[in-house]
């Protein structure tokens, strides 16, 4: 795996962003690819500057390299219900354009969908890969539009694509100003003294999975060469909005909290089943509370 040529696709995210760094530090030949130019932390991460959306540009550019990981999206869960004409006329196009242009070649690509968005509201708990997924905002249904392409990619090419349902990551890096990140903001607030909104009653259940664990389980989906196509990434387990603010209490911060009217985009609990992904990573997960102490020290030290 060490041989291959490496391309993150919207490697200026906070997933793409960190990827890229832990995949340099394994000594992976890594390169960066998004439409503008930032400096990276690790001098070893290539990084180019281009359009996704520019047809012989990404037909050209994407021939040199073996693994592809996509993490390109144009929508989030928050404003997906009025921009969704993005995510169905460009992501969802794009990405089948791409598969075009690599069906008979060896490459592998590894598609970064969405754990809590594409499943929706499920009774069972946790939620397994096999469960009938069932999307409550468009951004959900954008994602299962892509995975299902990319399943018949796969089955009528025999191409090598790995579909990575990841939960809710946090980590250095999030922005929670973006639409998405609960734990990013309410740590983030509560130490600039601001108040951290909750829309609902802060009973919703999210799966958080600290950033570090997600780029090691994608790093090992590109070299997985089984039979499976789908992996939930996740940490297996449950935490409330309001454990999550108790658990920044715990750290010695004061939080003031605000409870808002409840959105109709947002899933009331979400847990995924990780045993999948766990079989080729292991068991070696950062619990939530070690991880928020890691967070907040990076915070602490960058500030």
């Amino acid at each position: 795996m060490l041989g291959k040529k490496y391309i993150v696709l919207g490697g200026n995210g906070f997933i793409g962003r960190n990827l890229c760094q832990y995949l340099a530090g394994l000594g992976v030949d890594i390169t960066s690819f998004d439409r503008e130019k930032i400096a990276l932390d690790n001098g070893e991460v290539r990084f180019i500057q281009g359009d996704f959306f520019d047809d012989d540009y990404l037909q050209e550019m994407i021939q040199e390299y073996d693994v592809i990981f996509h993490a390109i999206s144009t929508i989030n869960p928050g404003n997906s219900n009025e921009k969704y004409m993005n995510g169905y006329g460009r992501d969802l196009v794009q990405t089948i354009k791409m598969c075009s242009w690599i069906k008979d070649t060896d490459k592998s690509m590894v598609f970064l969908s969405s754990g809590g968005t594409v499943y929706g509201n499920q009774e069972l708990q946790p939620i397994s890969e096999q469960m009938l997924p069932l999307p409550i905002n468009h951004y959900g249904n954008v994602k299962l539009c892509i995975e299902n392409a990319l399943r018949i990619f796969q089955i009528q090419n025999a191409m090598n694509i790995r579909i990575a349902r990841i939960s809710n990551p946090f980590g250095p890096g999030q922005d929670y100003t973006k639409g998405v990140g609960f734990v990013d903001a309410a740590l983030k607030r509560a130490l600039e003294n601001k108040t951290v909104e909750i829309w609902g009653d802060g009973e919703n259940i999210r799966d958080y999975i600290y950033i570090e664990d997600v780029c090691g389980c994608l790093y090992q989906l590109a070299g997985y060469k089984g039979s499976e196509i789908v992996f939930n990434i996740s940490s297996g387990k449950g935490v409330s909005q309001n454990q999550v603010i108790q658990y920044i209490r715990a750290l010695g911060i004061d939080v003031n909290v605000e409870y808002k009217e409840t959105r109709s985009v947002d899933v009331r609990k979400m847990i995924l089943d990780n045993r999948k992904i766990r079989s080729i990573c292991g068991n070696n997960l950062t619990p939530f509370e070690d991880g928020l102490k890691l967070y907040y020290a990076y915070l602490k030290e960058n500030k």
